[in-house]
Parts: structure tokens; C-alpha cells; sequence
């Protein structure tokens, strides 16, 4: 069989017998729908075809992009719409657009090129890393709609760019950290070595001017760290002291302080060891620390906004006439009415006072079968509308939504989480504290003893016990064996998962898209007459081509059409295939078309759906949701962890059941609301178990907050992958049992370092109080030792071949013999 055609726009394959062709530079080219054709005839039109010469990359399908009506388009032509991004300077227009569809530089050429080319257009300026388009122009020759317009016509969709002030301020204190973190890396190595040279192994034939310039440079090129690298410390370090509050914001402040001051006094007088080296190094390694800390708090801000963003930015409202109009969200009153067409998405939570359809919950319920709704049934905001228009009545907006009220179990879920930060604190404060009173209490033996050792005794112990090795001991060990674990296809979000599942002895699992693949498929056809299982699926595929339903994307493509098909939400479709009157969908629905007995329904597990037509049921055919193949191998490992295993799933089919059983899953529970999901795992965590979740859809998105391990697929909704502590981008759940594996090692690990950690600084603690320790040979061994705690961390970068290989491919290699 041939290869299917590309498209010449998108590269997706051409259908057998496309009929959709333009001529583009001097040839004519195949396009796969008439979205790609009316694009690259748009191009060529512009005098932009070079365009498709210099791309280096296939252009994004027009069809993949949201769509937006006219009227909704129109909206942003009102002056109180554009009032928070657009500005107006005389009489030109100034914004930003956000660009969706964008796949190389040539796209950046080409929509640049193509509104420069409009008389209203002063300045069309597209940043292609953020796709942030910054337009001038004059707004009453040229709406922003038409602008939108423009720019859709050539094959990508803009939006008003409307920066989060909560994301923003984030991602304005990541970059200030990312600046501080350079300058703390750049200067520390010019000045360490500046500092080396003026050490008695190295400066052998170094003059005493020489010898003055270097300690000075040493400093100047010190001083930027400590007053600008190091000011989230020292701030830090003055807010703990106002509310009593240690942390090690004091003891890192005092340390980098003093050796700062005491290198200052050596660069001036010659007396002494210059410690600039050593105020470098701290400010390195614990700034390359909070800046992981800051990544982690910045996905966590965005999960929420992202929830938010499943609503619509407008709606069709009725008036008392019944004629409707597009409105923003924000205009929405209680008791509206409004009409909501099929592939829509609900704006509010409400009641349908008019019309039958069928109502995608996935998102919110984890059900991926639409639900029949009619007249009097509630309905959620944020669920999809797939089959026949509806008119609801609102009942609840903004705070009280359903949708609102998820966003708040988030939060509270979110909170309730860091008992481990809450331990690490207090142990950071009993540690600090004992060092800082030894210290202090050294430094006041030592002033009666002998006040000029005094001082360079009590900065020794504050070197000598400065956390570097304490603080690397579980980051560095966690960081390799995430590493590793990414390399396997699971990533890991935030820290404490490898630490956590050691203490893992419950699993929840979610089951559409986790256990299952998430997919509706064709399990069998059984013809129940003449007419044989081929003949049967074909008018069945014909048929379903017509409808919007996840089911009909089980049938396949097929030769042959229908023709008058009309849908019936929860029941099934009608329609003549080569002149014979067919129905598909619920039994009593099709039989009702022969006035005969639903026949038999085979002893069989998943989704019936019966075929027939004017004289008699044609067949049987039965869809499943197919379990995945590796799912059985997670379970059993575990079991055998003695781990207890719970299936919740949103799905209200007899699946749920029969996927628990075939699994051999302890407890299966159907049905449930993401709160009931939550309670759940409240009482579990209650009785005293520690939970994983592994989840996929927004319906999990409490339950992955609240448990203390969550996991989500590689397949899973943006805002499950964001709220999960690990992402198995593999999908492949045997990367799981490689995470248990390894969680035993890195324990182990974090074990051995800290034991290291603790007896340096044992050893150390009385060395430097005893006097038998500089500063600088402090500054050494303190090196040495965060030096011996990465060395042991990374034998966490070896993983068994076989094991990885079966991880890879599903089976195991063979060993060398």
C-alpha cells in the first residue's frame, strides 16, 4: 500500500481521493481539509509564498486551532473590553497579542510581513520566544477584530495577552533570583582565584604590591555578591529577628557577614586570611537551592490560573425577546438565560429550561462517556455541550460554581501538604541554635583567654558548621535520582517523592486514562442476521461520521455516506445508508424502528450498541475501554510491597467493577465527585495510612494535591501534570516500580550523607573551638566534604540494564551469556 500524501501545509497525511489543491511556487500542491487550502491560498495571495520556502518546519492545521465567531470577535472592538490591554496614544492603538499556531521563524516573517502590509498597521513587532505579538495601529480604520481576523486568515489564532499579576510576580522574582545566581557564580570564581594566588603555595615569586592588588580585586569583586547576591539572606536574616523566628537565614548571614568583614580587614591591614572564596561558595550553593524552591512555588500558581481558564470568555445571553447576544463573562447575572450551541462550553452552573443533549463531564467527573441531559437537569460550568443546542438558566456564578469550588479544594489540599517542611524547620532551628550559643559561648571563653584568637576561632566554628554538607545531603541525592528516573520517563515536579514513597502503604488509582487507555475502541461486531460484520460496521461508521459523540470516533472512516441523519441525545442516530433506513444506539431506541424485542445482549463486558433497521436488529457491537498492558504488573508490585490498592473513578459503568476484579484491586469505588474523591483519601490518611494517587484528569486534581505522593500520566490534562508531585511522560507504568526501586536506594544514600555530614561537623565543631582549625582550612574541609556527599549521591545514576530495558520496550533483554 502507498504512503498517504502530506499536506503541504500541515503535513498531515491527505485523505484517499482529496480534492483540496492550490498552486503554490509554480506547482500544485495536496492539502488535507479545506482549513489548510484557504490558508495557503491566503499566502499566496499576499505575495507571501517565499514563506513556504524558508520554514523549517510543517505549519500547524488550521483546525487545531481555537475557533472564535464573529460575534465573539466583535467584543473586542467595545472600549470598555479593550480597557486592560489596550492603550491609546493620539489616535494610534498600542497591545499585545498572544500567537497560537506558531511552529519556526519563518511563521514570526510571515505574520509580521503580512500586517505590515495593512495601511491602519504602524508597527507589527512578534517576540518568537514568548509568541507575544506588540501591535500599533490606527484602531478607527482598522477594529481589532479585523486585526484578529488577519492574522487567522494566514493561519494562526491571537489573543489579548493578559499577564496573571500573581504569575507575573513570580516569574519577575524567578529572574531576579536567575541574575542574582549568575553574579554569585561569575564573581566567586574570578575571585577564588585571586584569593588562591595569594596563597603561600602559589605566590612563590609574587611581589608585596602584587600580593596588595590581588587581595584588593579579591574584594571588589566580592563586594557584589554579598550586597546584591546575598540580599535575600541578610533580608531574610533581619525579618527572623524581628519575629524571633530562627532560621538559617541567621547563621548563613552571620557567616557570609563576619568572613566578609574579616576579608575586608585583611585586604586593608595584610593581617590574617582573606575569605572571599568562602562567602562565593555559600552564596552559590544555597541561592542554586531556593531557586529550585522558587521554580516549584511559580508551577504551583500557574495550576490554579490554568483551572480558572477552562470557563469561556463570553456567552450568548437571550433577551426577553429570545433573540441572543454575546456578552462578556463578567456581565452575567443570576436567573439569565443563555444559549449554549453544541461544542460549546457551559459559562455557569445552571438548570436546562429548553432542549436535549448530551454533556461531556470528562474534565470535571473523569467519565468519558457525555451524559444525557434534559430538560430540568443541572448542569455544571466548564462541561462541553456535544450534541443539539440548550438553553440554560443560571444558578450560580463566580464563588459558588462547582468549577469555583474545586479551586478551593486545591488550595486548602496544597496547604494541608508540607509536614515534612514543617519537621525539616524544626530541626533546622535546633541545629542552628545549638551552633550559634557553642559559638557564642567559645567566643567568650576565648576573649578571656586570648581576645586577638577570638575572633577568627568564633568564624571558624560558624565556617566549620555553616549546613552546605548538611543542606546537599538530600538535595543532591534526590536530584541524581531524578535524574535517573527522567531518563526512564518519569519526572519528578518536587522534591520529597523519592523520599515519600518509602513511606508509601495505600494506592489510589484513577481508571479512565491511568489503568485504562482513556480511549474508546471497536472490541467486536456480532451480526445478528444475513448481514455480515463488515457490511454491519461500515453503515455503522457511516452513521456515526455524523456525529460529535467520543463514541463515533471508535468506528472508523468508511466509503459510504448517510444521508438524512438525525441525532437523539442519549439514545442514538437515525439516518438512510444507500437507501436503507438504519438506527444506532441504545436497544430499545433501534427496535422501536422495527416495532420488535430487543434481542439478547451477549454475556459480555463494555459499552452495547445495537444496529438495526426497518425490519430487524442487524448486530451487536460493543466498545471497551482497554486496559493498559503494564497495568497489571504495577499492581502486582504492590502487593508485593503488602501495599492496600483502591480504584476511585468518576465513571458510573460496571467497568469500574470488572477492572478492580480483573486486577485483583482491594476496594472499587464508582461514581464519585472530585469531593467525594477527597473524603476519601481524608479518612484513609486518618486511619494513619500514607497515600500515592495516580490520576489523570481535573476531576483528580484535589486528590493529587492532597495525598502525600501524586502521580500524574504523561497523557494527563495540563492542570493534573502541574498539581502532581511526578509526570510518567512514558506512560508506562512499569517506571513506577523502577520509582519504588530506587526510593529504597536514595533513602539509603541520604542516610550515608547525612551520617557524613553529622560527623564533619562533629569532628570539625571541636577542632575550630579548640583553636587547631583556621577559618580557612574550615573553608577547605567544609569543600571536601559537600565534595565526598555529590560523589555518593551519584551511584544513584546506575540503573540494572535489564531493568531499564524492560521499562523501554515492555520486555526484558536478554542477558549476555
Amino acid at each position: 500500500m502507498n504512503a498517504p500524501i502530506p499536506c503541504y501545509h500541515c503535513a498531515l497525511p491527505v485523505p484517499r481521493g482529496g480534492r483540496f489543491n492550490a498552486s503554490v511556487l509554480g506547482e500544485n500542491r495536496a492539502f488535507c481539509c479545506p482549513g489548510c487550502q484557504a490558508v495557503a491560498q491566503a499566502i499566496v495571495a499576499g505575495g507571501l509564498e517565499s514563506y513556504y520556502s524558508h520554514r523549517s518546519e510543517a505549519s500547524t492545521n488550521p483546525r487545531t486551532l481555537p475557533t472564535q465567531l464573529a460575534d465573539e470577535q466583535a467584543l473586542y472592538d467595545r472600549p470598555d473590553v479593550q480597557a486592560p490591554f489596550v492603550r491609546h496614544d493620539a489616535h494610534l492603538a498600542d497591545t499585545t497579542l498572544l500567537i497560537e499556531g506558531i511552529s519556526c521563524a519563518a511563521c514570526g516573517w510571515l505574520i509580521e510581513r503580512h500586517l505590515r502590509t495593512l495601511p491602519a498597521v504602524v508597527e507589527a513587532r512578534l517576540n518568537l520566544s514568548t509568541h507575544r505579538l506588540h501591535l500599533r495601529w490606527n484602531d478607527s480604520d482598522l477594529p481589532l477584530s479585523q486585526v484578529m481576523q488577519q492574522v487567522r486568515s494566514i493561519g494562526y489564532a491571537a489573543h489579548p495577552y493578559q499577564a496573571d499579576h500573581a504569575t507575573e510576580r513570580l516569574a519577575q522574582e524567578n529572574r531576579r533570583s536567575v541574575r542574582q545566581l549568575g553574579v554569585a557564580g561569575l564573581l566567586w570564581f574570578q575571585a577564588m582565584m585571586a584569593n588562591m594566588a595569594t596563597w603561600p603555595e602559589f605566590n612563590i615569586d609574587l611581589s608585596p604590591e602584587m600580593h596588595t592588588i590581588l587581595r584588593w580585586v579579591a574584594m571588589f569583586l566580592t563586594t557584589p555578591i554579598v550586597f546584591y547576591s546575598c540580599t535575600p539572606f541578610f533580608k531574610g536574616a533581619l525579618r527572623d529577628l524581628r519575629t524571633r523566628y530562627l532560621t538559617m537565614d541567621v547563621s548563613v548571614s552571620l557567616a557570609i557577614g563576619m568572613a566578609y568583614l574579616a576579608g575586608i580587614w585583611t585586604a586593608i591591614t595584610g593581617v590574617g586570611e582573606l575569605y572571599f572564596d568562602a562567602v562565593g561558595m555559600f552564596a552559590l550553593f544555597l541561592l542554586a537551592g531556593r531557586y529550585l524552591e522558587r521554580r516549584a512555588r511559580e508551577r504551583t500558581a500557574a495550576a490554579t490560573a490554568q483551572l480558572v481558564n477552562l470557563l469561556p470568555a463570553s456567552c450568548l445571553r437571550l433577551n426577553e425577546d429570545g433573540q441572543s447576544e454575546r456578552i462578556l463573562l463578567s456581565e452575567l447575572r443570576l436567573h439569565d438565560r443563555l444559549q449554549v450551541h453544541p461544542g460549546a462550553v457551559l459559562p455557569a452552573d445552571g438548570r436546562i429550561v429548553d432542549g436535549q443533549s448530551s454533556v461531556d463531564e470528562s474534565l470535571l467527573t473523569g467519565e468519558y462517556l457525555p451524559q444525557a441531559r434534559v430538560t430540568g437537569d443541572a448542569v455544571t460550568a466548564g462541561t462541553l455541550n456535544v450534541d443539539s443546542p440548550l438553553v440554560i438558566e443560571v444558578l450560580a456564578l463566580g464563588h459558588d460554581t462547582r468549577l469555583s469550588a474545586i479551586v478551593r479544594l486545591l488550595d486548602r489540599a496544597q496547604s494541608e501538604k508540607p509536614r515534612t517542611a514543617q519537621i525539616a524547620d524544626r530541626a533546622a532551628q535546633w541545629f542552628l541554635l545549638i551552633s550559634l550559643v557553642l559559638a557564642t559561648g567559645i567566643g567568650l571563653l576565648w576573649w578571656q583567654l586570648d581576645p586577638q584568637r577570638a575572633f577568627w576561632i568564633v568564624l571558624a566554628m560558624l565556617v566549620a558548621t555553616c549546613p552546605c554538607a548538611l543542606s546537599l545531603a538530600t538535595p543532591t541525592a534526590l536530584t541524581t535520582a531524578t535524574g535517573t528516573l527522567h531518563g526512564i520517563g518519569l519526572l519528578l515536579t518536587r522534591g520529597h517523592v523519592l523520599e515519600g514513597l518509602n513511606r508509601i502503604d495505600t494506592v489510589i488509582f484513577d481508571k479512565t486514562g491511568t489503568l485504562t487507555e482513556g480511549r474508546l475502541t471497536l472490541k467486536a461486531v456480532h451480526p445478528l442476521g444475513s448481514v455480515g460484520s463488515d457490511d454491519c460496521l461500515a453503515m455503522a461508521a457511516a452513521l456515526e461520521r455524523h456525529s460529535e459523540h467520543p463514541i463515533a470516533r471508535a468506528f472508523g472512516s468508511t466509503e459510504l455516506t448517510a444521508q438524512q441523519v438525525l441525532n437523539t441525545p442519549g439514545r442514538g442516530l437515525e439516518g438512510r445508508v444507500e437507501g436503507r433506513r438504519l438506527r444506532i444506539g441504545e436497544p430499545r431506541f433501534v427496535c422501536d424502528l422495527s416495532a420488535s424485542a430487543v434481542p439478547m445482549m451477549p454475556d459480555e463486558s463494555g459499552q452495547w450498541l445495537l444496529l438495526g433497521d426497518q425490519q430487524q436488529a442487524l448486530a451487536w457491537l460493543v466498545l471497551d475501554d482497554r486496559l493498559r498492558d503494564d497495568a497489571a504488573t504495577l499492581i502486582d508490585a504492590c502487593k508485593r510491597r503488602g501495599w492496600k490498592t483502591l480504584l476511585l473513578s468518576g465513571d458510573s459503568s460496571p467497568m469500574v467493577a470488572s477492572v478492580a476484579a480483573q486486577l485483583k484491586i482491594d476496594e472499587a469505588h464508582g461514581s464519585l465527585r472530585p469531593e467525594d474523591k477527597l473524603r476519601l483519601l481524608q479518612q484513609l490518611r486518618a486511619e494513619g495510612r500514607t497515600v500515592l494517587m495516580l490520576g489523570d484528569g481535573v476531576n483528580d486534581v484535589p486528590v493529587l494535591a492532597a495525598a502525600d505522593i501524586s502521580v500524574a500520566m504523561g497523557s494527563a490534562t495540563d492542570l493534573a501534570k502541574t498539581s502532581a508531585d511526578a509526570v510518567l511522560l512514558s506512560n508506562r507504568l512499569p517506571a513506577l516500580v523502577q520509582a519504588f526501586d530506587l526510593a529504597r536506594r536514595t533513602r539509603r544514600v541520604i542516610v550515608e550523607n547525612l551520617i557524613w555530614a553529622g560527623l564533619y561537623n562533629g569532628v570539625m565543631l571541636p577542632f575550630a573551638a579548640l583553636g587547631w582549625i583556621t577559618p580557612l582550612w574550615a573553608a577547605a574541609g567544609m569543600s571536601v566534604s559537600s565534595l565526598m556527599v555529590v560523589l555518593n549521591a551519584l551511584r544513584l545514576t546506575r540503573i540494572k540494564a535489564t531493568a531499564a530495558a524492560t521499562v523501554a520496550t515492555g520486555h526484558p533483554r536478554a542477558s549476555p551469556v
